[in-house]
């Protein structure tokens, strides 16, 4: 499998190259996960990834069309998310706060890595997770890791930064 490494390497220059910064436009619901969860994250163009909650890690829901979950690390969660209000049974909706970089993923570049149609890499939670021509790889700020959003999704949650 492609490490999270060899993805880096590959694509942060194309992102830092490219120029472009994104924030998150839309709510997320979120609540502390379970430890031992499985989660599946499912977007509009079928399974991504899945993940195992550990102690303090906390349960997204985004508001796209697909409603896809995720687990995040509690130190991230806090980083990137400001608390709004309550919603019951534990969860809450938030904010996003912070930008992130972002890539679109070619046919071209899946080539470079040997594959056609979908690539599978590590993702920062050590499990594979996939890439398809028209997908966006994401990173932060800190170019600390990188993963994907499907392309569908990250026009539903995602906007530009202008200047």
């Amino acid at each position: 499998m492609i490490t999270q490494t060899e993805i880096l390497a590959h694509f942060l220059p194309l992102m830092e190259a490219q120029g472009k910064r994104f924030r998150k436009k839309s709510l997320i619901r979120a609540k502390k996960a379970d430890p031992g969860l499985q989660v599946v994250t499912v977007t509009s163009d079928g399974v991504e990834t899945k993940n195992t909650a550990e102690k303090g890690d906390w349960l997204v829901e985004n508001q796209t069309s697909a409603k896809e979950s995720y687990l995040i690390k509690a130190a991230t969660f806090e980083r990137k998310y400001i608390m709004l209000h309550s919603l019951g049974d534990g969860w809450g909706c938030f904010r996003p706060v912070g930008e992130i970089y972002a890539y679109n993923v070619s046919a071209e570049d899946l080539k470079k890595f040997g594959a056609v149609e979908i690539m599978e890499f590590q993702a920062p939670w050590k499990e594979s997770i996939v890439v398809k021509p028209g997908d966006f790889l994401v990173a932060p700020t800190d170019k600390s890791e990188i993963y994907r959003v499907a392309r569908k999704e990250f026009t539903e949650t995602y906007e530009e930064i202008k200047g």
